[in-house]
């Protein structure tokens, strides 16, 4: 894990900085042709963070598939984040955790903090996002699938940025299922935007994906009103 500053937690309310983005993995059963991409990917962008999804496996063979990209991710000065598997963050040295639901995330605190990221996403009302940050999570996420690939519509998730980003402190990340959201989610207030499996697949690489939602998140602070703060 890195001693520097968490890369999810400069997020200032009431500025107009661009949001920076959240990668998120395929569901992998082997990392090693992530470790020889994901430099150049991390490097076409503001990249804060990259979560990385394993397939399930035992507790040693996901420890070595973490350790094997951990460097190549934290030495571009992006936080390693594992989608659960609190208890081998440390281990594996990463540099935290993202948990589905309240009851994850509250069971996962005493293992990550206070030297690692507790992330909270599968927040389905506004009071689960709410007893998530009153929990103690580094950020809120939104709009990313369900185990069934289910989504909230796209005027929902900006309609739940609006209101977070407008009276919460902690930073919150918007789910982009597609280049098509970067925009919106971006005007929403979104302090990080994720860039999930389409950015895997996209036909000149993840890398020119990666490129293109930034500059879609760039135009699109530019005409968005500051947050209050």
């Amino acid at each position: 894990m890195t001693s520097s500053p968490s890369p999810l937690s400069t997020a200032k309310r009431g500025q107009k900085n661009d949001p920076r983005l959240y990668l998120v993995t395929l569901r992998l059963a082997d990392t090693a042709a992530l470790e020889l991409a994901i430099g150049d990917v991390i490097a076409a962008g503001d990249v804060a963070a990259v979560l990385v999804r394993l397939e399930p496996s035992d507790e040693r063979t996901l420890i070595n598939r973490i350790k094997a990209i951990a460097d190549a991710v934290q030495r571009r000065d992006a936080a390693l984040l594992l989608d659960g598997h609190p208890e081998i963050v440390a281990r594996a040295g990463a540099d935290g955790a993202h948990l589905t639901g309240v009851p994850a995330l509250s069971a996962a605190l005493n293992a990550l903090k206070p030297d690692r990221i507790a992330g909270a996403g599968g927040l389905r009302s506004r009071h689960d996002a709410m007893l998530a940050g009153e929990a103690g999570a580094d950020y809120v996420m939104f709009g990313e699938p369900d185990p069934l690939g289910g989504r909230p519509p796209l005027d929902a998730l900006v309609e739940r940025l609006e209101w977070w980003a407008e009276i919460f402190q902690p930073p919150c990340v918007g789910y982009a299922a597609s280049l098509d959201e970067v925009s919106p989610l971006t005007q929403a207030g979104a302090d990080f935007i994720a860039l999930g499996d389409w950015i895997w697949t996209h036909a000149q690489g993840p890398a020119a994906a990666v490129a293109a939602a930034g500059r879609v998140a760039e135009v699109a602070s530019r005409q968005a009103p500051p947050t209050e703060p």
